[in-house]
């Protein structure tokens, strides 16, 4: 049995904080020289210059990326054979979140009742999702979501009968109705299946993955590629100014469902897709 303490995970969650709200990754920063090339509209181009260098300027000063600093969404995978000591595992977290949003200097967006909106002065509580897997490993993954990318986001309970062309047609008016509000161009995290609450948790982790990485499912994979052209079609672009390059990744994960539900959740991300893990 493996013990990790409570103590660590705080000193970890606070640096994931910080960490994820002002150093974009590498990967994500080559797509966008990659897609820079690519993006026909010059008002396009001159918004991916702006966003690599806004990248740099972040890197360089440590400040963060973007004024809103998010939500700490917080997913928590824990090993069956590890033993958390010292204490509760989601006091430790919120520790750690208040830790890295005050030492890190980030803003502080989380109120304590969604009627009688008083900020909690340190941003929590922070919104944590557990999953309990096989061996001895601790992996913690932070990403801070914004609201203007936040709330773009959709479900919808689909007819059975309205099948993939009902998919694309939510996920594309979707995307259209968000128009630059979530910061384009966006990743966007696709859940398929399940129920109400499932699919929207779905959509969420699907923005967990990283740029370039498509579901392990083939037939999946190009129903992504696929997505990805409808959404690019709709001529949004980099930040509502109109071009080729409206999303990066459109990333999709499924599970089963009930024989009369076709539950569908559309999880829009801002160009900067933060998220940051660990593993203990």
């Amino acid at each position: 049995m493996k013990e990790i303490s409570t103590k660590k995970i705080t000193e970890e969650v606070a640096k994931l904080c910080v960490e994820s709200n002002i150093f974009i990754d590498e990967k994500l920063l080559q797509a966008f020289n990659k897609f820079k090339e690519i993006e026909e509209s010059e008002n396009g181009k001159i918004v991916f210059s702006e966003i690599i260098e806004n990248a740099e300027i972040a890197k360089k000063d440590k400040k963060p990326i973007c004024q809103d600093t998010g939500i700490a969404v917080v997913f928590v995978e824990i090993g069956q054979e590890v033993h958390i000591i010292d204490g509760s595992i989601t006091d430790a977290i919120n520790e750690g979140v208040k830790k890295g949003y005050k030492e890190g200097y980030l803003r502080k967006s989380v109120v304590d009742n969604p009627l009688t909106r008083k900020n909690t002065g340190d941003n929590t509580p922070a919104i944590i999702h557990y999953e309990i897997v096989p061996g001895d490993k601790l992996k913690i993954t932070v990403a801070p979501k914004g609201a203007g990318s936040e709330n773009m986001s959709a479900l919808k309970m689909l007819k059975p009968s309205e099948g993939w062309e009902g998919i694309k047609k939510f996920v594309k008016e979707t995307v259209e109705i968000a128009g630059p509000n979530p910061c384009p161009p966006i990743i966007i995290g696709v859940g398929i299946g399940g129920n109400f609450e499932k699919v929207a948790l779905l959509a969420k982790k699907a923005l967990l993955r990283d740029i370039g990485e498509h579901n392990p499912d083939s037939n999946i994979a190009k129903l992504e590629d696929e997505l990805l052209k409808v959404v690019n079609s709709t001529g949004i672009g980099p930040q509502g100014y109109g071009g080729r390059i409206t999303a990066i990744q459109v990333n999709i994960e499924v599970y089963s469902c009930h024989i009369a539900s076709l539950p569908v959740a559309v999880n829009i991300n801002c160009h900067v897709a933060r998220h940051k893990k660990i593993i203990l």
